[in-house]
């Protein structure tokens, strides 16, 4: 049994949203959410929002307990590319390109 949540078009890098997650991969939800507090990173309140809803997608529509749930799986991969332009000297133009990211979390109960 698993419950999972999904965040779509994240504006922030997969680059730095995958630092974020190698921190909470396989711990309790608890620490995890308590590693996701007290983190100084940019995802990091993006990811408290999934991390809850995914708790409250174990406990309302799969009946599991929220004090045996670990973070099982979770994975970034990058979404579409905004890309934008940045006037330059002499007439030219810089491209930026301004990622996004699909996150996905998976909470697994212990034995």
């Amino acid at each position: 049994m698993e419950a999972r949540a999904q965040l779509n078009y994240l504006r922030i890098s997969p680059r730095k949203v995958s630092i974020v997650l190698d921190l909470i991969r396989n711990k309790p939800v608890n620490l995890a959410m308590a590693i996701l507090k007290h983190t100084p990173k940019a995802a990091c309140e993006d990811l408290q929002k999934l991390l809850k809803s995914a708790m409250a997608n174990a406990e309302n529509n799969h009946n599991m307990d929220v004090a045996k749930l670990y973070v099982a799986e979770c994975s970034v991969s990058q979404g579409p590319i905004l890309k934008r332009i940045r006037p330059r000297a002499q007439g030219r133009a810089y491209r930026i390109d301004k990622k996004t990211s699909h996150i996905t979390i998976v909470l697994k109960e212990k034995d």
